[in-house]
């Protein structure tokens, strides 16, 4: 059989499923059609996402997405629709990733440059205590707001509407917990 064989086959097969995952709805079929091109799938993800974890969890994501798009849309072929979806379902990824405030230890405390990378190690669990340490010294208004703010990644209305503290509190309460913040750690890095 030639090489155009087996793909006109695979397409035919794509067909058949979609036009029975159309008419059913059962997602037994869906999955079946899926799973023909999951391994594409996969490395377009890790392609663009360069992780293992994050390309699988982001696999997942797209068979749930592909549940809601599926029939919405026009498909001449499923695989190349299905790679395009891939594709952007990971650049939306890394742009929103881009976009989100990205906090870092390096905000409070900078790192001095190690001779060793076992060193860096070292130093950089020891800056993670003191940073629980200096969280823990914070005024619970600024504990809060910071927390909220930088681990949880809300955003102020999030935080105003969670604490019931007003917008203007909430920008006070992570400015200066973010400063206090810094000034323990330069405090702590000092004793050392």
């Amino acid at each position: 059989m030639s090489r155009f064989g087996k793909s006109k086959k695979k397409v035919d097969d794509d067909d058949t499923l979609l036009k029975r995952y159309r008419e059913t709805g059962d997602l037994t079929v869906l999955g079946e059609l899926f799973n023909v091109h999951a391994e594409m799938v996969y490395y377009v993800c890790k392609r663009y996402l360069q992780d293992n974890e994050r390309s699988k969890d982001a696999v997942m994501q797209i068979f749930e997405e592909l549940i809601h798009k599926i029939n919405k849309q026009e498909i001449q072929r499923f695989g190349s629709w299905l790679y395009v979806l891939s594709r952007n379902h990971c650049l939306m990824q890394l742009r929103s990733e881009k976009n989100r405030h990205q906090v870092s230890i390096d905000e409070f405390v900078e790192f001095s440059l190690p001779v060793h990378p076992a060193d860096d190690a070292t130093e950089k669990e020891e800056q993670l205590t003191a940073l629980e340490h200096c969280m823990e010294q914070l005024p619970e208004k600024q504990k809060r707001s910071v927390d909220l703010f930088y681990l949880n990644e809300k955003c102020y209305k999030e935080i105003a509407e969670i604490t019931g503290y007003n917008m203007n509190e909430v920008k006070s309460y992570i400015q200066n917990g973010k400063r206090n913040l810094k000034l323990c750690m330069e405090a702590r890095h000092g004793k050392r």
